[in-house]
């Protein structure tokens, strides 16, 4: 089923043109991207499994991965990927949210939150604790081996930040932290007192909660 075929008061595009795009969820603006649907399944359905695909791992979007769904094929998927640049590109430098609270931090990292393996992840913040950028630092089990503080406070300097949060992801969906997790943060804050780059907090976090450094007292100040 096209969408041209769905009742005018269904159609995504007829939607946005009257509403806005924020009025429509993810699948309706991914139906208006592919706008047909498969055999046995109608645009809007086509555009739930790209939702689940895209959700899974938001960083790592590519053609090849969404290629897999049937009905997409690789220029519907080229198009959506590059939506997707298009998008990260005009948001580069922009500033976002204000992070105050680790439920907001925990929010601003929706990207990794489910993912099934290890993402360690630093927050840039500036002196009003808005996030000037967000990096993924490493991928796999984080210990203090492999994050290494050049690799956590290079872009820091970089993008000038006063501040970081650092934040990694449990496959295993438990938050307690490790002894790693310890080892890394109490190595961290070492490194960020030397460049005068506050780590204002080391949040563990999964697809429904968080563990916060700061809230548990395990940052030493």
């Amino acid at each position: 089923m096209k969408i041209a075929d769905l009742p005018r008061i269904e159609r995504p595009r007829e939607k946005l043109i009257k509403y806005g795009p924020e009025k429509l969820s993810d699948e309706e603006l991914f139906a208006i991207l592919v706008r047909t649907g498969r055999k046995g399944k109608n645009v809007i359905e086509l555009a739930k499994e790209i939702v689940k695909v895209v959700s899974y791992d938001i960083n790592n979007i590519n053609v090849e991965k969404l290629s897999k769904i049937k009905g997409l094929g690789p220029t519907k998927s080229s198009e959506i990927v590059a939506s997707f640049e298009i998008g990260k590109r005009y948001l580069k430098d922009k500033k976002r949210s204000i992070i105050l609270s680790p439920k907001e931090a925990w929010e601003e990292l929706f990207g990794i939150r489910s993912s099934k393996k290890e993402h360690f992840v630093a927050l840039f913040l500036d002196s009003r604790n808005q996030t000037i950028k967000k990096e993924i630092i490493s991928i796999g089990t984080i210990n203090a081996s492999l994050v290494h503080p050049r690799e956590v406070f290079e872009p820091a300097i970089k993008h000038s930040a006063v501040s970081i949060i650092i934040a990694h992801n449990h496959p295993s969906n438990q938050t307690s932290p490790s002894e790693n997790d310890v080892e890394v943060t109490k190595k961290l804050i070492s490194a960020g007192k030397l460049l005068d780059i506050k780590v204002l907090d080391h949040i563990i976090v999964t697809e429904d909660s968080w563990f916060s450094f700061k809230e548990n007292k395990l940052l030493g100040f």
